[in-house]
């Protein structure tokens, strides 16, 4: 069994835990170009006033932004809705929301969508239409708890219900749109090359931890050498044909694993801190090992099996997903210059470039590109 949440937070190593704002799923592909770009510069602290009070691009919300090919367009009160959007469910975004470089990207990811998503068929329209109907009922929920609930929220961004529909069917058109062209072919190959690189290794350890700290508050419980030695006290035992299940219970102080033999049975080996992870990849199978040194105390362990997670359908739509956010980033790209017909947001500013030797080249900063 896989350790609760509290016991993968000690025992594994950090991961991305999706947010509220991965729900607008193409967005997350898009964005991390943007708020880097605008991470380069000096940013201001968030304005005082309400974010409905200060929109992005002050105006005429009926004023053209931007004009792209085949006849679209994007006013100011569509592209002020967009961003609104996606602050409501990522905050930080507030400081960026004036920063020409941010807006640039922004726009970006708002035609993209639109162009991509224009190309659904029928099948991946009635297939997004459920999921984000499953989306917004989830994220009404969510806000609704919050302090003043749905409305207020709304209000604070200065969008309605109908922006946030809006957004999600483009995210989940777009990508319904991409996953489809994605072959069987495609999906075993990448599978073949991420096993190889060992993404899909799984094991089966049961393993004793001896901590320093306490699991719930985290203070000191021991020294390193006391743990130590208590490891070295656990792996004689081992040795002398003690039951792994009881000295587990008895001594491990991991929550997680120790009323269950101390064991995680095919767990993915990506997600436990290096020194455990090299000590599950490497340690002779069925032999207890000596005391695993880890930022967390030593474990004395045994590996039982060693294999690769095998492509079953949940693998596949991982992978399809992976490939069809790739392809959506290189369309973003490669394909949006030449989408813009005009674009009179404010262009960002070239950085000065840094003093450089005579056989170097000076390279213009990343929010000009």
């Amino acid at each position: 069994m896989l350790p609760n949440h509290t016991s993968k937070q000690r025992l594994f190593s950090k991961k991305w835990i999706l947010s509220m704002a991965a729900v607008v799923v193409a967005f997350s592909v898009l964005s991390a170009c943007g708020t880097k770009k605008a991470g380069d510069t000096t940013a201001s602290p968030s304005p005082a006033a309400s974010p409905a009070a200060s929109p992005a691009v002050a105006g005429n919300p009926t004023d053209v932004l931007a004009t792209y090919k085949e006849g679209g367009k994007i006013t100011r009160g569509e592209f002020n809705s967009f961003i609104n959007v996606n602050k409501m469910f990522s905050p930080q975004l507030a400081q960026y929301m004036t920063d020409p470089a941010f807006q640039q990207d922004m726009l970006k990811q708002m035609v993209t969508f639109r162009v991509l998503s224009a190309k659904a068929d029928d099948k991946v329209k009635a297939d997004a239409d459920k999921q984000v109907a499953e989306q917004m009922k989830a994220i009404t929920d969510y806000f609704g708890k919050q302090e003043g609930g749905m409305d207020k929220q709304l209000k604070d961004n200065g969008i309605e219900l109908k922006d946030i529909e809006s957004l999600m069917k483009m995210s989940f058109y777009t990508m319904g749109s991409m996953e489809s062209t994605i072959t069987d072919k495609a999906v075993q190959d990448t599978y073949n090359e991420q096993a190889a690189a060992h993404a899909f290794d799984i094991a089966t350890v049961s393993h004793i931890l001896i901590s320093l700290k306490d699991a719930a508050t985290q203070k000191d419980i021991r020294t390193k050498d006391e743990a130590l030695a208590r490891a070295k006290e656990v792996k004689a035992k081992l040795d002398n044909k003690g039951d792994f299940a009881a000295l587990a219970k008895e001594y491990s102080d991991d929550p997680g694993s120790k009323d269950n033999g101390g064991t995680y049975k095919d767990a993915d080996i990506n997600q436990w801190v290096p020194e455990f992870k090299q000590a599950a990849s490497t340690l002779p199978l069925n032999t207890i090992s000596d005391p695993v040194e880890s930022s967390f105390g030593y474990h004395v362990m045994k590996v039982e099996s060693r294999s690769t997670k095998p492509l079953d359908d949940t693998m596949k739509t991982q992978i399809k997903s992976q490939l069809a956010e790739k392809s959506l980033s290189e369309f973003a790209e490669k394909e949006y210059p030449n989408l813009i017909q005009t674009n009179n947001l404010p262009k960002p500013e070239a950085s000065p470039a840094p003093a450089a030797s005579p056989a170097a080249s000076p390279a213009a900063s990343p929010a000009a590109k």
